[in-house]
Protein backbone atom coordinates (compact mmCIF):
# COMPACT_ATOMS: atom_id res chain seq x y z
CA UNK A 1 0.00 0.00 0.00
CA UNK A 2 1.21 3.49 -0.79
CA UNK A 3 2.27 5.44 2.30
CA UNK A 4 0.37 8.39 3.68
CA UNK A 5 2.31 11.64 3.26
CA UNK A 6 2.22 14.50 5.78
CA UNK A 7 4.13 17.72 5.15
CA UNK A 8 4.34 20.01 8.19
CA UNK A 9 5.93 23.43 7.68
CA UNK A 10 6.59 26.09 10.30
CA UNK A 11 6.52 29.82 9.58
CA UNK A 12 10.01 31.28 10.27
CA UNK A 13 11.56 28.47 12.29
CA UNK A 14 15.35 28.60 12.12
CA UNK A 15 18.05 25.96 11.81
CA UNK A 16 19.21 26.66 15.36
CA UNK A 17 15.76 26.48 16.95
CA UNK A 18 15.57 22.68 16.85
CA UNK A 19 17.50 20.69 19.43
CA UNK A 20 18.73 17.96 17.10
CA UNK A 21 20.34 20.69 14.98
CA UNK A 22 21.57 22.88 17.81
CA UNK A 23 22.37 21.25 21.18
CA UNK A 24 22.60 24.77 22.67
CA UNK A 25 19.04 25.70 21.65
CA UNK A 26 17.07 27.28 24.47
CA UNK A 27 13.84 25.81 23.12
CA UNK A 28 12.70 22.25 23.98
CA UNK A 29 11.77 20.41 20.76
CA UNK A 30 11.38 16.79 21.95
CA UNK A 31 8.97 15.73 19.21
CA UNK A 32 11.13 16.86 16.32
CA UNK A 33 14.19 15.42 18.05
CA UNK A 34 12.49 12.02 18.34
CA UNK A 35 11.46 12.07 14.69
CA UNK A 36 15.03 12.86 13.70
CA UNK A 37 16.21 9.82 15.65
CA UNK A 38 13.56 7.74 13.88
CA UNK A 39 14.44 8.97 10.41
CA UNK A 40 16.72 11.27 8.45
CA UNK A 41 17.95 14.78 9.23
CA UNK A 42 19.19 16.98 6.37
CA UNK A 43 22.00 19.39 7.25
CA UNK A 44 22.05 21.16 3.88
CA UNK A 45 18.35 21.76 3.28
CA UNK A 46 17.07 25.07 1.93
CA UNK A 47 13.92 27.03 1.25
CA UNK A 48 13.88 28.41 -2.30
CA UNK A 49 13.19 31.86 -0.86
CA UNK A 50 14.00 33.68 2.37
CA UNK A 51 10.35 34.71 2.86
CA UNK A 52 7.13 32.73 3.04
CA UNK A 53 4.89 33.20 -0.02
CA UNK A 54 7.55 32.25 -2.59
CA UNK A 55 8.55 29.16 -0.61
CA UNK A 56 4.95 27.99 -0.31
CA UNK A 57 4.53 28.43 -4.05
CA UNK A 58 7.70 26.38 -4.56
CA UNK A 59 6.54 23.52 -2.34
CA UNK A 60 3.12 23.32 -4.00
CA UNK A 61 4.34 23.57 -7.61
CA UNK A 62 7.95 22.40 -7.65
CA UNK A 63 8.90 25.69 -9.32
CA UNK A 64 10.85 28.75 -8.25
CA UNK A 65 8.41 31.56 -7.50
CA UNK A 66 10.51 34.16 -9.33
CA UNK A 67 9.16 32.57 -12.51
CA UNK A 68 5.78 34.15 -11.64
CA UNK A 69 4.75 37.79 -11.32
CA UNK A 70 6.08 37.83 -7.74
CA UNK A 71 9.73 38.84 -8.13
CA UNK A 72 10.30 40.05 -4.57
CA UNK A 73 8.55 40.17 -1.20
CA UNK A 74 5.28 38.39 -0.44
CA UNK A 75 1.64 38.89 -1.39
CA UNK A 76 -0.93 40.30 1.02
CA UNK A 77 -3.82 38.36 2.47
CA UNK A 78 -6.05 39.65 -0.32
CA UNK A 79 -3.52 39.00 -3.10
CA UNK A 80 -4.69 37.28 -6.29
CA UNK A 81 -3.73 33.60 -6.78
CA UNK A 82 -0.14 32.94 -7.76
CA UNK A 83 -0.78 29.37 -8.86
CA UNK A 84 -2.46 29.17 -12.25
CA UNK A 85 -5.67 27.11 -12.36
CA UNK A 86 -4.26 24.74 -14.99
CA UNK A 87 -0.89 24.17 -13.29
CA UNK A 88 -0.17 20.79 -11.75
CA UNK A 89 0.42 20.92 -8.02
CA UNK A 90 1.74 18.56 -5.38
CA UNK A 91 -1.86 17.92 -4.36
CA UNK A 92 -3.20 17.33 -7.88
CA UNK A 93 -0.40 14.89 -8.75
CA UNK A 94 -1.02 12.89 -5.58
CA UNK A 95 -4.78 13.01 -6.10
CA UNK A 96 -4.35 11.59 -9.58
CA UNK A 97 -2.25 8.85 -7.98
CA UNK A 98 -5.07 7.75 -5.70
CA UNK A 99 -4.54 9.95 -2.65
CA UNK A 100 -7.13 11.86 -0.68
CA UNK A 101 -5.68 15.34 -0.15
CA UNK A 102 -6.13 17.98 2.55
CA UNK A 103 -4.75 21.47 3.20
CA UNK A 104 -4.95 22.73 6.79
CA UNK A 105 -3.30 25.92 8.08
CA UNK A 106 -1.76 29.01 6.55
CA UNK A 107 -2.25 29.36 2.77
CA UNK A 108 -0.73 32.70 1.68
CA UNK A 109 -0.35 32.05 -2.05
CA UNK A 110 -3.37 34.04 -3.15
CA UNK A 111 -7.16 33.84 -3.40
CA UNK A 112 -10.01 35.46 -5.30
CA UNK A 113 -12.59 37.37 -3.24
CA UNK A 114 -15.92 38.81 -4.41
CA UNK A 115 -17.95 41.92 -3.73
CA UNK A 116 -21.70 41.95 -3.15
CA UNK A 117 -22.32 41.77 -6.90
CA UNK A 118 -20.10 38.72 -7.32
CA UNK A 119 -17.33 40.68 -9.02
CA UNK A 120 -13.70 40.04 -8.08
CA UNK A 121 -12.04 42.54 -5.73
CA UNK A 122 -8.87 42.85 -3.67
CA UNK A 123 -10.17 45.76 -1.54
CA UNK A 124 -11.22 44.60 1.91
CA UNK A 125 -13.90 47.26 2.35
CA UNK A 126 -15.63 45.90 -0.78
CA UNK A 127 -15.45 42.17 -0.02
CA UNK A 128 -18.61 40.24 0.75
CA UNK A 129 -17.36 37.61 3.19
CA UNK A 130 -20.46 35.47 2.63
CA UNK A 131 -19.48 34.88 -1.00
CA UNK A 132 -17.39 31.89 -2.11
CA UNK A 133 -13.62 32.27 -2.04
CA UNK A 134 -12.04 30.85 -5.19
CA UNK A 135 -8.62 30.20 -6.68
CA UNK A 136 -7.54 28.35 -3.54
CA UNK A 137 -6.75 24.82 -2.36
CA UNK A 138 -9.89 23.02 -3.53
CA UNK A 139 -9.33 24.24 -7.10
CA UNK A 140 -5.69 23.19 -7.03
CA UNK A 141 -5.97 19.52 -6.16
CA UNK A 142 -7.06 19.45 -2.51
CA UNK A 143 -10.18 17.47 -1.62
CA UNK A 144 -10.55 19.27 1.70
CA UNK A 145 -9.23 22.58 3.03
CA UNK A 146 -9.40 24.50 6.31
CA UNK A 147 -7.13 27.52 6.24
CA UNK A 148 -6.46 31.19 6.85
CA UNK A 149 -5.67 33.34 3.83
CA UNK A 150 -2.41 34.96 5.01
CA UNK A 151 -0.33 35.34 8.15
CA UNK A 152 -2.25 34.95 11.38
CA UNK A 153 -0.84 38.17 12.87
CA UNK A 154 -0.10 40.49 9.96
CA UNK A 155 -2.12 39.63 6.86
CA UNK A 156 -5.90 40.05 7.14
CA UNK A 157 -8.55 38.82 6.64
CA UNK A 158 -8.40 37.06 10.01
CA UNK A 159 -10.72 34.10 9.78
CA UNK A 160 -10.83 30.47 8.70
CA UNK A 161 -12.05 29.31 5.32
CA UNK A 162 -13.42 25.79 4.96
CA UNK A 163 -13.19 24.69 1.35
CA UNK A 164 -14.60 27.82 -0.36
CA UNK A 165 -16.49 29.61 2.40
CA UNK A 166 -15.57 31.54 5.52
CA UNK A 167 -16.57 29.62 8.64
CA UNK A 168 -17.54 32.88 10.37
CA UNK A 169 -18.92 35.61 8.08
CA UNK A 170 -19.31 38.18 10.88
CA UNK A 171 -16.39 40.42 9.96
CA UNK A 172 -15.56 43.86 11.29
CA UNK A 173 -12.53 46.12 11.05
CA UNK A 174 -9.95 45.51 13.77
CA UNK A 175 -8.05 48.74 14.53
CA UNK A 176 -6.21 47.72 17.68
CA UNK A 177 -8.53 49.59 20.02
CA UNK A 178 -8.15 48.39 23.56
CA UNK A 179 -5.00 46.48 22.68
CA UNK A 180 -1.92 48.36 21.48
CA UNK A 181 -1.50 51.63 19.59
CA UNK A 182 -1.45 51.85 15.81
CA UNK A 183 2.09 51.42 14.53
CA UNK A 184 2.98 49.07 17.35
CA UNK A 185 3.89 45.44 16.98
CA UNK A 186 0.48 44.05 17.89
CA UNK A 187 -2.07 42.50 15.54
CA UNK A 188 -1.98 44.30 12.18
CA UNK A 189 -5.15 46.22 11.40
CA UNK A 190 -7.75 44.76 9.06
CA UNK A 191 -10.94 42.74 8.74
CA UNK A 192 -11.36 40.14 11.46
CA UNK A 193 -14.00 37.47 12.00
CA UNK A 194 -15.89 37.68 15.28
CA UNK A 195 -14.65 34.24 16.39
CA UNK A 196 -10.98 34.72 15.41
CA UNK A 197 -8.48 34.54 18.28
CA UNK A 198 -4.88 34.65 17.09
CA UNK A 199 -3.37 32.71 19.98
CA UNK A 200 -5.87 29.86 19.45
CA UNK A 201 -5.45 29.54 15.67
CA UNK A 202 -2.76 26.85 15.66
CA UNK A 203 -4.49 24.83 18.35
CA UNK A 204 -7.62 24.74 16.18
CA UNK A 205 -5.54 23.91 13.10
CA UNK A 206 -4.01 20.99 15.00
CA UNK A 207 -7.40 19.70 16.09
CA UNK A 208 -8.62 19.79 12.49
CA UNK A 209 -5.50 17.95 11.31
CA UNK A 210 -5.83 15.21 13.93
CA UNK A 211 -9.53 14.80 13.17
CA UNK A 212 -8.71 14.45 9.48
CA UNK A 213 -6.10 11.77 10.18
CA UNK A 214 -8.56 9.85 12.34
CA UNK A 215 -11.24 10.06 9.64
CA UNK A 216 -8.96 8.46 7.09
CA UNK A 217 -8.14 5.36 9.19
CA UNK A 218 -10.62 2.87 7.74
CA UNK A 219 -11.01 4.24 4.22
CA UNK A 220 -8.29 2.13 2.63
CA UNK A 221 -7.19 5.22 0.69
CA UNK A 222 -3.80 6.82 1.34
CA UNK A 223 -3.89 10.50 2.24
CA UNK A 224 -1.72 13.57 1.76
CA UNK A 225 -1.91 16.30 4.43
CA UNK A 226 -0.33 19.70 3.83
CA UNK A 227 -0.22 21.13 7.36
CA UNK A 228 1.07 24.66 7.85
CA UNK A 229 0.70 26.26 11.29
CA UNK A 230 1.24 30.01 11.72
CA UNK A 231 3.89 29.62 14.43
CA UNK A 232 6.36 30.97 15.23
CA UNK A 233 6.43 33.88 12.73
CA UNK A 234 7.26 37.28 14.28
CA UNK A 235 5.94 37.38 17.84
CA UNK A 236 6.37 40.41 19.97
CA UNK A 237 3.82 39.90 22.69
CA UNK A 238 2.82 37.13 25.07
CA UNK A 239 -0.81 37.49 24.04
CA UNK A 240 -0.05 35.72 20.75
CA UNK A 241 1.10 32.64 22.70
CA UNK A 242 -1.52 30.14 23.94
CA UNK A 243 -1.71 29.89 27.71
CA UNK A 244 -0.44 26.29 27.73
CA UNK A 245 2.68 27.29 25.73
CA UNK A 246 3.75 30.33 27.76
CA UNK A 247 7.09 29.98 29.45
CA UNK A 248 7.84 26.63 27.81
CA UNK A 249 11.14 27.94 26.43
CA UNK A 250 14.00 30.12 27.66
CA UNK A 251 13.83 32.21 24.48
CA UNK A 252 10.86 34.51 25.05
CA UNK A 253 7.56 34.54 23.19
CA UNK A 254 9.15 33.50 19.91
CA UNK A 255 10.76 30.53 21.62
CA UNK A 256 7.42 29.56 23.16
CA UNK A 257 5.88 29.56 19.69
CA UNK A 258 8.63 27.31 18.35
CA UNK A 259 7.76 25.00 21.25
CA UNK A 260 4.12 25.27 20.09
CA UNK A 261 5.08 24.13 16.60
CA UNK A 262 6.89 21.15 18.12
CA UNK A 263 3.72 20.45 20.11
CA UNK A 264 1.77 20.40 16.83
CA UNK A 265 4.21 17.83 15.46
CA UNK A 266 3.78 15.77 18.63
CA UNK A 267 -0.02 15.81 18.39
CA UNK A 268 0.10 14.59 14.79
CA UNK A 269 2.55 11.79 15.61
CA UNK A 270 0.43 10.74 18.59
CA UNK A 271 -2.66 10.52 16.40
CA UNK A 272 -0.77 8.47 13.81
CA UNK A 273 0.38 6.10 16.55
CA UNK A 274 -3.12 5.76 18.05
CA UNK A 275 -4.63 5.06 14.64
CA UNK A 276 -1.94 2.57 13.67
CA UNK A 277 -0.77 4.64 10.69
CA UNK A 278 2.67 5.83 11.82
CA UNK A 279 4.76 3.05 10.26
CA UNK A 280 3.34 3.66 6.80
CA UNK A 281 3.37 7.46 6.90
CA UNK A 282 6.09 9.62 5.35
CA UNK A 283 6.45 12.75 7.49
CA UNK A 284 8.32 15.88 6.44
CA UNK A 285 9.01 18.51 9.13
CA UNK A 286 10.52 21.83 7.99
CA UNK A 287 10.25 25.64 7.83
CA UNK A 288 9.45 28.10 5.05
CA UNK A 289 12.62 30.18 5.67
CA UNK A 290 15.09 31.17 8.36
CA UNK A 291 14.28 32.97 11.60
CA UNK A 292 14.42 36.55 12.79
CA UNK A 293 16.84 37.28 15.68
CA UNK A 294 14.21 36.98 18.43
CA UNK A 295 11.39 39.00 20.04
CA UNK A 296 10.99 42.65 19.15
CA UNK A 297 12.09 45.03 21.89
CA UNK A 298 9.08 47.17 22.86
CA UNK A 299 8.86 50.57 24.52
CA UNK A 300 6.47 51.47 27.35
CA UNK A 301 3.68 52.02 24.83
CA UNK A 302 4.03 48.62 23.17
CA UNK A 303 5.77 49.97 20.08
CA UNK A 304 8.82 48.41 18.43
CA UNK A 305 12.07 50.13 19.34
CA UNK A 306 13.91 51.43 16.28
CA UNK A 307 17.56 50.47 15.87
CA UNK A 308 18.54 54.05 15.05
CA UNK A 309 20.17 53.10 11.75
CA UNK A 310 17.65 55.04 9.67
CA UNK A 311 16.80 51.92 7.65
CA UNK A 312 13.44 51.00 9.23
CA UNK A 313 15.07 48.34 11.42
CA UNK A 314 14.17 47.31 14.94
CA UNK A 315 15.90 45.96 18.01
CA UNK A 316 15.45 42.35 19.06
CA UNK A 317 15.81 40.46 22.33
CA UNK A 318 17.60 37.17 21.70
CA UNK A 319 17.79 35.73 25.26
CA UNK A 320 21.18 34.29 24.30
CA UNK A 321 19.51 31.98 21.78
CA UNK A 322 20.81 31.63 18.21
CA UNK A 323 17.75 30.80 16.07
CA UNK A 324 19.81 30.19 12.92
CA UNK A 325 22.75 28.63 14.79
CA UNK A 326 26.03 29.94 13.40
CA UNK A 327 24.77 30.62 9.86
CA UNK A 328 25.09 34.20 8.71
CA UNK A 329 21.95 36.29 8.41
CA UNK A 330 18.26 35.96 9.19
CA UNK A 331 14.87 35.64 7.55
CA UNK A 332 14.65 37.66 4.29
CA UNK A 333 18.44 37.54 3.75
CA UNK A 334 20.27 35.93 0.85
CA UNK A 335 22.89 34.62 3.28
CA UNK A 336 22.54 31.07 4.62
CA UNK A 337 20.59 32.09 7.72
CA UNK A 338 17.80 33.34 5.46
CA UNK A 339 17.13 30.05 3.69
CA UNK A 340 19.07 27.16 5.31
CA UNK A 341 16.40 25.34 7.30
CA UNK A 342 15.77 22.25 9.38
CA UNK A 343 14.34 19.34 7.40
CA UNK A 344 13.47 16.03 9.03
CA UNK A 345 11.88 13.08 7.24
CA UNK A 346 10.50 9.98 8.95
CA UNK A 347 8.94 6.87 7.44
CA UNK A 348 9.45 3.94 9.81
CA UNK A 349 8.62 1.33 7.18
CA UNK A 350 11.25 2.57 4.73
CA UNK A 351 13.63 5.32 5.93
CA UNK A 352 16.67 4.14 7.93
CA UNK A 353 16.68 5.43 11.50
CA UNK A 354 19.01 8.07 12.94
CA UNK A 355 20.44 9.06 9.55
CA UNK A 356 22.15 12.35 8.74
CA UNK A 357 22.48 13.60 5.16
CA UNK A 358 24.58 16.37 3.64
CA UNK A 359 22.75 16.13 0.31
CA UNK A 360 21.57 19.56 -0.84
CA UNK A 361 17.76 19.51 -0.63
CA UNK A 362 15.56 22.40 -1.76
CA UNK A 363 11.89 22.45 -0.74
CA UNK A 364 10.92 22.56 -4.41
CA UNK A 365 12.14 18.94 -4.39
CA UNK A 366 9.23 17.82 -2.24
CA UNK A 367 6.97 17.55 -5.30
CA UNK A 368 9.20 15.25 -7.36
CA UNK A 369 10.06 13.21 -4.27
CA UNK A 370 6.41 12.68 -3.32
CA UNK A 371 5.52 11.89 -6.93
CA UNK A 372 8.16 9.14 -6.85
CA UNK A 373 6.74 7.81 -3.58
CA UNK A 374 3.29 7.67 -5.18
CA UNK A 375 4.59 6.12 -8.41
CA UNK A 376 3.56 9.15 -10.49
CA UNK A 377 5.38 10.29 -13.62
CA UNK A 378 6.06 14.03 -13.74
CA UNK A 379 6.00 15.59 -17.17
CA UNK A 380 8.15 18.29 -18.72
CA UNK A 381 5.82 21.16 -17.84
CA UNK A 382 5.49 20.09 -14.20
CA UNK A 383 7.78 20.80 -11.25
CA UNK A 384 10.50 22.28 -13.46
CA UNK A 385 12.76 22.96 -10.45
CA UNK A 386 12.09 19.78 -8.50
CA UNK A 387 14.53 16.89 -8.08
CA UNK A 388 13.59 13.42 -6.83
CA UNK A 389 15.26 12.88 -3.45
CA UNK A 390 13.64 9.51 -2.71
CA UNK A 391 16.94 7.64 -3.23
CA UNK A 392 18.44 9.73 -0.43
CA UNK A 393 15.50 9.06 1.89
CA UNK A 394 15.76 5.31 1.29
CA UNK A 395 19.58 5.26 1.38
CA UNK A 396 19.65 3.95 -2.19
CA UNK A 397 21.48 6.78 -3.90
CA UNK A 398 24.09 5.71 -6.42
CA UNK A 399 27.15 7.73 -7.45
CA UNK A 400 29.23 10.21 -5.51
CA UNK A 401 27.96 13.49 -7.00
CA UNK A 402 24.99 15.54 -5.79
CA UNK A 403 21.53 14.90 -7.22
CA UNK A 404 20.95 18.63 -7.75
CA UNK A 405 23.11 20.33 -10.36
CA UNK A 406 22.67 23.66 -8.55
CA UNK A 407 20.21 25.52 -6.32
CA UNK A 408 18.87 29.06 -6.76
CA UNK A 409 17.98 31.15 -3.72
CA UNK A 410 16.00 34.39 -3.60
CA UNK A 411 15.90 37.12 -0.93
CA UNK A 412 13.01 39.35 0.12
CA UNK A 413 14.36 42.17 -2.06
CA UNK A 414 14.58 39.88 -5.09
CA UNK A 415 18.34 39.24 -4.91
CA UNK A 416 19.50 36.00 -6.55
CA UNK A 417 22.14 33.58 -5.40
CA UNK A 418 23.13 30.29 -6.96
CA UNK A 419 24.81 27.39 -5.19
CA UNK A 420 26.84 24.87 -7.19
CA UNK A 421 28.67 22.28 -5.09
CA UNK A 422 31.06 24.24 -2.83
CA UNK A 423 30.49 27.63 -4.48
CA UNK A 424 27.76 30.17 -3.75
CA UNK A 425 27.42 33.37 -5.76
CA UNK A 426 25.22 36.35 -4.84
CA UNK A 427 24.41 38.54 -7.83
CA UNK A 428 24.29 42.38 -7.89
CA UNK A 429 24.35 42.79 -4.13
CA UNK A 430 27.00 43.43 -1.51
CA UNK A 431 24.79 43.14 1.57
CA UNK A 432 22.03 40.90 2.92
CA UNK A 433 19.54 41.50 0.12
CA UNK A 434 16.73 41.84 2.64
CA UNK A 435 15.51 43.29 5.90
CA UNK A 436 16.69 43.81 8.55
CA UNK A 437 19.77 44.98 6.66
CA UNK A 438 22.98 44.66 8.69
CA UNK A 439 24.86 46.89 6.31
CA UNK A 440 24.41 48.61 2.97
CA UNK A 441 21.05 49.34 1.41
CA UNK A 442 18.53 47.99 -1.07
CA UNK A 443 20.49 46.23 -3.87
CA UNK A 444 21.13 48.10 -7.10
CA UNK A 445 21.65 46.59 -10.52
CA UNK A 446 25.25 46.54 -11.69
CA UNK A 447 26.74 46.28 -8.22
CA UNK A 448 29.50 43.73 -7.69
CA UNK A 449 28.32 40.63 -5.95
CA UNK A 450 29.53 38.06 -3.46
CA UNK A 451 31.23 34.70 -3.89
CA UNK A 452 31.80 32.21 -1.07
CA UNK A 453 33.52 28.86 -0.86
CA UNK A 454 31.11 27.13 1.52
CA UNK A 455 33.43 24.17 1.95
CA UNK A 456 36.17 26.32 3.50
CA UNK A 457 34.01 29.26 4.59
CA UNK A 458 30.54 27.95 5.54
CA UNK A 459 29.64 31.11 7.44
CA UNK A 460 30.27 33.45 4.47
CA UNK A 461 32.95 35.61 6.03
CA UNK A 462 35.30 35.98 3.02
CA UNK A 463 34.00 37.38 -0.25
CA UNK A 464 36.06 35.93 -3.12
CA UNK A 465 34.25 37.79 -5.92
CA UNK A 466 37.33 39.68 -7.08
CA UNK A 467 39.70 36.74 -6.58
CA UNK A 468 37.78 34.13 -8.60
CA UNK A 469 36.26 35.79 -11.69
CA UNK A 470 36.35 32.39 -13.41
CA UNK A 471 33.90 30.90 -10.91
CA UNK A 472 31.75 34.04 -11.02
CA UNK A 473 31.49 33.77 -14.80
CA UNK A 474 30.55 30.09 -14.71
CA UNK A 475 27.83 30.63 -12.12
CA UNK A 476 26.44 33.67 -13.94
CA UNK A 477 26.08 31.55 -17.08
CA UNK A 478 24.39 28.73 -15.17
CA UNK A 479 21.92 31.09 -13.47
CA UNK A 480 21.16 32.75 -16.80
CA UNK A 481 20.43 29.35 -18.35
CA UNK A 482 18.02 28.47 -15.56
CA UNK A 483 16.26 31.82 -15.93
CA UNK A 484 15.92 31.68 -19.72
CA UNK A 485 15.08 28.00 -20.11
CA UNK A 486 12.21 27.99 -17.59
CA UNK A 487 13.62 24.98 -15.78
CA UNK A 488 16.58 23.78 -13.75
CA UNK A 489 15.97 20.03 -13.91
CA UNK A 490 16.82 17.97 -17.00
CA UNK A 491 13.89 17.27 -19.38
CA UNK A 492 11.82 14.31 -18.23
CA UNK A 493 9.80 13.44 -21.35
CA UNK A 494 8.05 15.03 -24.31
CA UNK A 495 4.43 15.10 -23.20
CA UNK A 496 2.47 17.87 -21.53
CA UNK A 497 -0.38 17.85 -19.03
CA UNK A 498 -1.09 21.61 -18.80
CA UNK A 499 -4.05 22.56 -20.98
CA UNK A 500 -4.76 18.94 -21.89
Amino acid sequence: MKPNIIFIMADDMGYGDVGCYNPESKIPTPNMDRLSARGIRFRDAHAPSAVCTPTRYGVLTGRYCWRTRLREGVIGGYGRPLIEKDRSTLASILKQSGYHTACIGKWHVGLDFQDANGDPTEFEDQIDFSKPVTGGPTELGFDYAYYNAGCGTCAPPYGFIENQHFVDTSFSFFDGAGAVPKGSCGQSHGMMGKSWVTRDADRLITEKACAYIQERVHTGVPFFLYLTPNAPHEPCEKRFVPDFARGMSAAGSRGDLVWLFDWVVGQVVEMLEKSGQLDNTLLFITSDNGALPGDFVLDDHGRRVDSGTGRNEFLYRSYGHKPNAAWRGYKAHIWEGGHRIPLIASWPAAVPVNTVSDEVFCLTDVMATCAAVAGAQLLDDEAEDSYDMLPVLLDRKTGDGPIREATVHHSSYGVFSIRHKRWKMVLHCQDSGGWPTPRGSHPRRGMPGQLYDLADDPYEAHNLWSERPDIVGQLEQLLSRYQKSGRSVPPRCCTSRIGA
